[in-house]
């Protein structure tokens, strides 16, 4: 039996395709603007690469910030749901999950029955996000990619206010007008945001063990912030 789960980030998107609880298939792109062709376009490269059709498909779940917008879908889950399950199934240890994802940042606090015990999210602004980070790295003319290894060769990081992206941007754009290192910039940019991811997962209790889900997971600069911060 085949099943596929789709997740439609604010983004990227990503399918996975299962066979008999076996992953077999797996694609990330880009959203873009129309959800539904976004949608449909992955999941149809994703069967195309197995040798599939839609119709082969038992089931089709959807979750992320577009789930509602899945046409094909029978079941919309939310994204919290989706991380618990996932953390049981690969991390059964993890009593905490970190998600940074584009738009918005969540803590997840899993009890010792593997539920979902609470959560809090940072869905107001765009600071503590993947959205900070890439006007972040605009404003610095540095690419996405290189702001984490950038960010780790700094001795003397900058102090960063994140309390609104626009100002923070603002603020970067002065330090760089001064004359300032950007590799302390970005340093400091890293450590703003594992600032304030910290003050939103106090709400819920930190408790080990931790993992650290979404595209912010890639990024070594901002895990290493994470892990210095929380200790």
């Amino acid at each position: 039996m085949y099943v596929a789960g789709i997740d439609i980030g604010s983004i990227y998107s990503k399918v996975v395709i299962l066979q008999d609880n076996q992953l077999i298939a797996s694609l990330v792109q880009r959203t873009g603007g129309e959800i539904k062709t976004a949608s449909r376009r992955i999941l149809e490269e994703a069967l195309e690469t197995l040798g599939l059709k839609l119709y082969d498909l038992a089931a089709v779940v959807a979750t992320g910030y577009g789930r509602i917008s899945v046409p094909f879908a029978e079941k919309q889950v939310t994204e919290i749901t989706c991380f618990g399950r996932a953390m049981v199934h690969l991390y059964p240890e993890v009593r905490t999950v970190i998600d940074i994802g584009g738009q918005d940042s969540k803590g997840i606090k899993i009890d010792e029955n593997h539920k979902v015990e609470d959560f809090v999210m940072n869905d107001k602004c765009a600071a503590g996000t993947g959205r900070f980070l890439e006007v972040m790295a605009n404003a610095l003319e540095v690419s996405l990619e290189d702001m984490g290894p950038l960010a780790l060769q700094s001795k003397s990081p900058e102090v960063i206010g994140i309390t609104c992206t626009v100002f923070a941007e603002s603020q970067v754009v002065s330090l760089v007008a001064e004359g300032r290192s950007k590799i302390d910039i970005i340093a400091g940019i890293h450590q703003a945001i594992a600032e304030r991811i910290y003050g939103m997962l106090k709400m819920i209790k930190i408790e080990d063990r931790i993992a650290v889900t979404g595209g912010g997971a890639k990024n070594i600069a901002l895990v290493k912030a994470l892990e210095k911060k929380i200790g």
